[in-house]
């Protein structure tokens, strides 16, 4: 039976956990533009939406929320605060949630009576839609309307209908999914769910915002009454490195041979690889993080025209480097004619890491061409083809690409969280994302006996 008692543990969060679903789902494409996230209760913004306000914070788009409803239903006779002290209690929690989480967002509550959302659904819409006006909206962020709550169902109903209205992408939280159904429920929306990756920033942000929801995390005085409405098993559901969202728009797709071989039939050197400084830069930063001066044996996935590969045969006894295009295996094949230890053949990685046992994987400026999917199916191949000790570097541009799957920071998100291997370096500006992972957890100077 579908229950709505924060107080009862519900589905473990370990099953959820133990299911292996949230791995492989698509990832989320984070809004461009102006975003505003609504919720249904004071709380609902922090325990589905976290994550995404403290991410569009960081990217220096804070998102405006909007929270319909004052929450004073969330305890029914308490002998300590009446319901409209719980009310002022519960805006003052929802504000200091959402300084936390992103201090430039704006906070507006529009004050209807907890419970009774669909009763005043049509004033909800007239000030929801005043709340948003008329400055154009990118992303619309709501409850589930299937989330079985009748004010979570209601308040995503509304948020669907004005975002259709404006033309916005339209994203929906579940909250009390978690609580009533389990990963086989014919419920549970697998094929619309698109994951948020969470650094450690955002969940550590997101765990600070929950706490100052006071009145729906601790016990008001040792009253039954003044119970904690929300079980601690309940809230585990929300403490992981993922937030998940349902989006009726189709997951997005890996990019194919034919995207690149229309690249290099327009242009020998599509990303002028051999001209821009930028990229000289990155080969540079890219050979200057390996962890070792030589290894033995090296696969470059990617290698495109060669420029970083014919670098790489300088530090390596056998390369293997790839690419999907065969246009840029011929060119690079010529490239390093002068190098019998380098062989450059045609690969779909999609289809297989090639070979091995290999020193070092390069990935570099590959996985966002990959969906997030193929992309945790790579990793666990490209660490079982390591020879022991051995070391994944990756390297990508961090600016948004509509054709990409992914965003770099993304890709280097499922990596090391699919790698199983420790980092030992990484690097970050405003344009590129290097890392390095590695078997050996040494850093350089412990390799060369420099330090303990």
């Amino acid at each position: 039976m579908v229950t709505f008692d924060g107080r009862a543990a519900g589905t473990p969060a370990a099953v959820w956990d133990a299911a292996g679903r949230f791995d492989t789902l698509p990832g989320l494409a984070l809004p461009t533009g102006r975003t505003v996230v609504v919720a249904a209760h004071p709380d609902d913004e922090t325990l589905g939406a976290g994550g995404l306000l403290s991410r569009l914070a960081a990217a220096g788009r804070p998102a405006e929320v909007v929270v319909v409803t004052d929450g004073a239903g969330s305890h029914p006779g308490s002998p300590t605060l009446t319901p409209s002290d719980l009310a002022a209690r519960r805006v003052e929690e929802v504000a200091d949630a959402v300084a936390l989480l992103s201090p430039g967002s704006t906070v507006r509550l529009l004050g209807f009576p907890d419970g009774s959302v669909r009763e005043d659904r049509a004033a909800i819409t007239r000030a929801l839609r005043d709340a948003i006006g008329a400055e154009p909206v990118t992303a619309v962020v709501g409850p589930w309307r299937g989330d079985g709550h009748r004010d979570h169902r209601v308040t995503g109903e509304i948020c669907a209908e004005i975002a259709a209205e404006l033309g916005a992408r339209l994203l929906e939280y579940p909250i009390w999914l978690w609580h009533w159904a389990a990963p086989d429920h014919p419920d549970v929306p697998w094929d619309q769910f698109r994951a948020l990756l969470l650094d450690d920033a955002d969940v550590t942000a997101k765990r600070r915002a929950l706490a100052r929801h006071v009145t729906q995390t601790q016990p008001l005085s040792p009253a039954p009454e003044d119970a904690s409405p929300l079980h601690p098993e309940f809230l585990r559901q929300f403490d992981r490195d993922v937030e998940l969202f349902v989006s009726a728009e189709p997951p997005p797709a890996g990019v194919g041979a034919e995207h690149f071989e229309a690249a290099y039939s327009r242009r020998g050197d599509p990303w002028r690889l051999e001209t821009r400084w930028y990229e000289e830069r990155k080969r540079a930063l890219t050979l200057a993080a390996l962890p070792t001066p030589r290894f033995g044996s090296v696969l470059e996935v990617g290698c495109s025209i060669g420029m970083l590969t014919a670098e790489l045969a300088q530090r390596s006894d056998h390369l293997l480097a790839t690419d999907l295009a065969e246009s840029a295996v011929e060119t690079a094949t010529a490239r390093l004619a002068h190098a019998p230890h380098v062989i450059v053949v045609p690969h779909d990685i999609r289809t297989g890491v090639p070979g091995g046992p290999y020193d070092l994987v390069v990935l570099s400026e590959v996985g966002y061409y990959l969906t997030r999917a193929e992309l945790v199916e790579l990793a666990g191949q490209a660490q079982k083809a390591l020879a022991p000790g051995g070391t994944v570097l990756a390297c990508h541009w961090r600016h948004p690409v509509p054709e990409y799957s992914q965003t770099g920071d993304d890709v280097h998100r499922v990596l090391d969280r699919a790698l199983g291997l420790t980092r030992v370096s990484a690097y970050r500006d405003a344009d590129m994302a290097l890392d390095v992972w590695s078997a050996d957890g040494a850093s350089v100077a412990q390799r060369e006996g420099l330090a303990p």
